[in-house]
C-alpha cells in the first residue's frame, strides 16, 4: 500500500472531500503542467493480473491536442486522488502515470484520452534486431533495458528480491517487456528476468518501474474492511472457481547448451486442511492420500523451465512463488468499499464477509472514478484460509 497516515486510513468512510487533479507532460516527464479533469470523467483500473497494471480514461481540459499538447506519441498524463478529512488539508495520492494511447477532441471542447501505464511503453519498444542480453546482475540488466525505452524513469526493488542475482547470457528475439517480465522463447522456456527471480515487475501508481516478490496471503494486512456502521465495506459477492489452479509446481533451470539441468525443484500444497491439498509427498509417494482415505485429493501440475535459473535454491524460490500465485484463485470476492487511493493490487486485506467472520484476501484488481466515494475490488484467497 502507498504511504497513508493512520488518521486518513481510519477516516476514509467519513471523508468530507475527495478532490482530484491531473497533470500532463510533453517532454518525457521532465516537466509537468496542470490541466483540468471533467467531473466524473476519470476512471482508474489497477489489475495485477493484467500485463499493463494501471489503465484509465478521462476528459481533460485547459490543454491542447496535437504536437504541442496531448498526443498518443510523446504525451504523458498523471492523475491524483485526494482525501480531505474534517478541518484538514487534502492528502494526495498518485492514481497512475500513463502513456496516452488515444486522444480526441470532444464537442464540449475537452480532450478525451485513453491511458495505459508505462508497461505499454516498454512493450512498444521492442528490440529492432536479435540481441544478446547479459551476463550481468539483475539490477544492471533491468536498469539498462528500462532506461533505453523510458529515459529518466526510476527502477525500485522491493524487499524479498535480490537485485544482485547473476543473470546468465540469453538471446532475446524482439520483445523487451518479455525479457523484463515473464516471457518465453520459441521452445517455451522462460526468459523473463523477474520470473527467474521469483518476482514480478510492474509500473506502480507513481510511474516507478517496480520489481517485487509475488504477493502471498501471509503478507502483512494493510487494511481491515468491516461491515459495521461507518465501516468501509458495502457488500461482498463471493465466488469460487478452479480456473488457473495449480497445486504442484516443478521448476527447472536448463540452458540448453549441454550443461547439467538444475532441478527440478518442487512446491506443492501440503496443508491437509486445504481443499487443494496435494498430499504429503506427491513426488515420492503419490498413493499416500488414498491410504489415508483422502479420495478427493487431485493433482493439478504446472511446469516451468528457464535458462536464467542457475541454482536449486533459485528454482525452489520460483516454484514457491508460482504456487502462491496459482493457489490463490480458489475463492474470490467482489466488494464495494470506500475509496482508498493508497490501496494497490497485491495488498492483503481482511474483509468481514459475514457478521463477525473475517477472511484474509489478496487484492487482485480495483477500480474507481476520481472524486467518487466508493471503489470496486476483486480479491482472492486460498481455500486453506476459509
Amino acid at each position: 500500500m502507498l504511504p497513508i497516515g493512520a488518521e486518513v486510513l481510519a477516516g476514509l468512510p467519513q471523508a468530507v472531500g475527495r478532490p482530484y487533479r491531473a497533470e500532463w507532460s510533453g517532454d518525457g516527464g521532465r516537466t509537468w503542467a496542470p490541466c483540468g479533469v471533467a467531473a466524473g470523467s476519470a476512471s482508474v483500473t489497477a489489475d495485477r493480473t493484467a500485463e499493463v497494471r494501471y489503465t484509465a480514461s478521462a476528459e481533460l481540459d485547459r490543454v491542447g491536442l496535437g504536437r504541442d499538447g496531448i498526443n498518443p506519441v510523446s504525451a504523458s498524463v498523471r492523475l491524483w486522488q485526494g482525501i480531505t478529512l474534517p478541518r484538514t488539508d487534502p492528502a494526495w495520492f498518485p492514481a497512475g502515470r500513463y502513456a496516452v494511447t488515444r486522444a480526441r477532441r470532444t464537442r464540449a471542447g475537452t480532450v478525451s484520452v485513453e491511458l495505459e501505464g508505462l508497461e505499454s511503453e516498454l512493450r512498444g519498444a521492442s528490440f529492432p534486431t536479435v540481441r544478446t542480453v547479459g551476463p550481468d546482475a539483475a539490477r544492471d540488466l533491468v536498469r539498462t533495458l528500462v532506461a533505453e525505452a523510458l529515459p529518466g524513469v526510476p527502477v525500485s526493488w522491493r524487499d524479498g528480491v535480490d537485485p544482485g542475482q547473476p543473470i546468465p547470457q540469453i538471446v532475446a528475439d524482439d520483445d523487451r517487456w518479455a525479457v523484463l517480465s515473464s516471457g518465453t522463447d520459441t521452445s517455451g522456456a522462460g526468459t523473463g528476468i523477474a520470473a527467474a527471480l521469483a518476482a514480478e515487475i510492474w509500473a506502480d501508481a507513481r510511474g516507478v518501474i517496480t520489481v517485487g516478490p509475488v504477493p502471498t496471503l501471509d503478507d502483512e494486512v494493510v487494511w481491515r474492511i468491516g461491515r459495521g456502521t461507518g465501516g468501509a465495506l458495502v457488500e461482498p459477492q463471493p465466488e469460487q472457481t478452479g480456473e488457473g489452479l495449480v497445486n504442484l509446481w516443478a521448476v527447472t533451470g536448463d540452458t540448453g547448451d549441454g550443461t547439467p539441468v538444475v532441478g527440478p525443484a518442487y512446491a506443492w500444497d501440503d496443508d491437509p486442511r486445504s481443499l487443494t491439498y496435494a498430499g504429503p509427498d506427491p513426488i515420492g509417494d503419490p498413493l499416500a492420500p488414498q491410504r489415508e482415505g483422502l479420495w478427493q485429493v487431485r493433482l493439478r501440475v504446472g511446469r516451468y523451465s528457464s535458462p536464467l535459473i542457475t541454482t536449486l535454491s533459485q528454482a525452489g524460490a520460483v516454484a514457491r512463488a508460482r504456487l502462491a500465485d496459482s493457489l490463490g484463485v480458489q475463492a474470490s470476492l467482489s466488494l464495494t468499499a470506500a475509496v482508498n487511493p493508497a490501496l494497490e493490487p497485491g495488498d492483503v486485506v481482511e474483509v468481514e464477509v459475514e457478521e463477525g467472520r473475517w477472511e484474509r484476501h489478496l487484492i487482485d484488481s480495483l477500480s474507481y472514478t476520481l472524486g467518487a466515494a466508493s471503489m470496486s475490488c476483486t480479491t482472492r484467497t486460498t481455500t486453506r484460509r476459509l
